[in-house]
């Protein structure tokens, strides 16, 4: 069965039941209210998002909160690293330690569903969703992966794209190229610029290690289409798979024209470079648009995108949410917050900043630029597939220790020992028990 926007994913993880996700922006007009009742005191929000865009659309959101409520102050407890990586040990820490935040953002599906709801951590928010009539306005599948055990645990606040090739337009342009579409069009380009004197044709921000997954997941879908990708996750396809061994091997084929630092710098710095030209080219997710925006760049002039080599007619979601922490030192604050996230105006006032596109279906798609209207064209009819290195496909323990194993193969390049490891930790992670 293929996958497309009426069935996005099903997938089992260790501890989880199955779910889904999809089926998306048709249009509905229902504006629900944001009212947060009594808050006062102090708001603590906590999440990952420092750079460029994220901080900015953060902000965003801030705003609009600020003049709904304007006693509360709103404390900011961002902490860096893309994709949560120091940010979600600092939250464990304190979650298990019963200090949480008031919210904190948490990718939809496995790492939101079998870290903290299973660990009775989080509070529902089922009654704030059917107050404020997000089942008009929400997909009803992006629903279902918040969801679990007949509760609501996060609202979405945008969908992300993560199998995106970026370029320098002027690069590609005075080097007489075209965006590649697949893997043999990328590598001839990459070797076109490498006899330019582009050095590092690639740029790569591989600080934490889940930029290396993402090449690996996108590649597999690549490789293997979506329904194979999907089986690794339900016991369909194999981890042994050539398959697998394939997407290994493009991934290794990548970092022989990616910067020499690129285990010392993150996803902003990376794409600073193809934004000043030095790179050309940088595989990330559209939270990259977010940054060439904050930067003041113009999308399909200064930069463009495509879909990662070979991955054309799939899209791999992103889903960031937030939640009601169980012993929410100001409950009534962060109900306030959650209504907004899920609210028209937060959504619009958002996802343009961040370069996502809004999980809402009533958000005008007017106010997008032209590789976000794009995007949720393609949204509608592409065959969709969750991301391991952002939550939604696994259990948190695989994607770190899948994340950790990518960041070996990065200095070694053993493809064999790489995929032996990685079955062995799908056998530990992926298998229910």
């Amino acid at each position: 069965m293929a996958l497309t926007r009426r069935n996005l994913f099903k997938y089992a993880g260790a501890g989880a039941a199955t779910v889904a996700f999809a089926d998306v922006l048709a249009a509905c007009g229902v504006i629900p209210g944001t009212g947060g009742g009594n808050a006062t005191g102090t708001l603590e929000i906590f999440s990952w998002w420092t750079a460029g865009g994220e901080a900015d659309g953060l902000n965003e959101m801030y705003k609009i909160y600020k003049q709904k409520f304007p006693t509360v102050e709103i404390k900011n407890t961002a902490v860096a690293g893309g994709a949560g990586t120091d940010a979600k040990a600092v939250l464990a820490t304190r979650m298990q330690g019963g200090k949480p935040p008031d919210s904190f953002q948490v990718h939809a599906g496995q790492e939101l569903i079998s870290t903290w709801v299973k660990a009775n951590k989080m509070d529902p928010i089922t009654q704030i969703w059917k107050d404020e009539n997000w089942d008009a306005t929400m997909p009803k599948d992006l629903k279902d992966i918040v969801s679990a055990n007949g509760d609501v645990w996060s609202v979405p606040v945008n969908v992300h794209r993560g199998n995106a090739l970026w370029y320098n337009s002027k690069l590609l342009t005075d080097n007489k190229l075209k965006p590649p579409t697949t893997f043999d069009e990328f590598f001839s380009a990459l070797d076109t610029l490498k006899a330019a004197k582009v050095t590092a044709p690639l740029a790569l921000g591989s600080k934490g290690n889940w930029q290396i997954t993402m090449l690996l997941e996108n590649n597999i879908v690549a490789v293997g289409g979506a329904d194979f990708y999907k089986g690794l996750f339900n016991g369909k396809s194999s981890w042994n798979d050539i398959k697998v061994t394939q997407a290994l091997g493009y991934v290794k084929t990548m970092l022989g024209y990616v910067n020499s630092d690129h285990a010392t710098i993150d996803w902003d710095e990376a794409d600073g470079r193809l934004s000043k030209g030095t790179s050309a080219f940088n595989i990330m997710g559209d939270w990259a648009k977010g940054y060439f925006t904050s930067i003041n760049l113009t999308a399909n002039k200064d930069f463009g995108a495509a879909p990662s080599p070979g991955t054309k007619g799939t899209y791999m979601i992103v889903c960031d949410t937030f939640g009601l922490p169980k012993g929410a030192p100001n409950p009534d604050a962060a109900k306030a917050w959650i209504k907004i996230c899920g609210s028209q105006e937060g959504q619009a006032a958002f996802n343009p900043k961040k370069g996502s596109i809004p999980a809402r279906t009533d958000v005008s798609r007017s106010i997008f630029d032209p590789i976000a209207q794009g995007f949720i064209d393609e949204f509608k009819t592409d065959q969709l597939t969750p991301s391991i290195a952002h939550g939604s496909a696994a259990p948190e323990a695989f994607a770190s220790a899948l994340n950790d194993e990518m960041g070996s193969f990065a200095q070694k390049k053993d493809i064999v020992a790489s995929q032996t490891n990685i079955k062995k930790l799908a056998d530990q992670y992926l298998t229910a028990k």
